[in-house]
């Protein structure tokens, strides 16, 4: 784990929104000249196919050891206990990403925590408290083979 100052947190928090290389870097490495470049960038962001600029950080030199996927089934489908439980998981640090699915779940988490102590946390005063929510299934990530963001385009 790497032990990180405000200043250190700052930069991170920066650099995951916004990673993007310069425009004449980005220029140079595809033989454009700039002004062509930004224009085919700035239309791509327009059109939302560039959504967000992020930097891609280790998760385990961070601290955060445990990587869980969390299936969630509910009792409770009516709108505002939806708008309640999809509003605490947008706010939810910890939840990398949140798919309502289709299966014996309604929902499938994939989530982070520091070790198995502060996932049992997060789990008690997280998860088990969110509305609607009648089951919780966790698997924990043994090893990570492959970790990724970037579509096959």
């Amino acid at each position: 784990m790497v032990a990180l100052d405000k200043v250190d947190t700052d930069i991170v928090r920066r650099m995951q929104q916004d990673g993007k290389l310069t425009n004449a870097k980005l220029a140079s490495e595809l033989s454009l000249s700039e002004t062509p470049c930004w224009r085919r960038l700035k239309r791509l962001e327009e059109e939302g196919i560039i959504t967000d600029y992020q930097a891609n950080l280790d998760r385990r030199k961070l601290g955060f050891g445990v990587m869980a996927f969390v299936q969630l089934t509910c009792n409770q489908h009516d709108e505002d206990t939806t708008q309640a439980f999809e509003e605490i998981i947008q706010h939810c640090d910890n939840v990398l990403s949140c798919h309502n699915t289709t299966g014996a779940a309604d929902f499938l988490l994939q989530v982070v925590a520091r070790d198995l102590d502060d996932y049992s946390r997060f789990v008690d005063h997280v998860l088990r408290k969110l509305p609607g929510v009648s089951a919780i299934a966790s698997n924990i990530s043994l090893r990570e083979l492959k970790s990724s963001t970037r579509l096959p385009v």
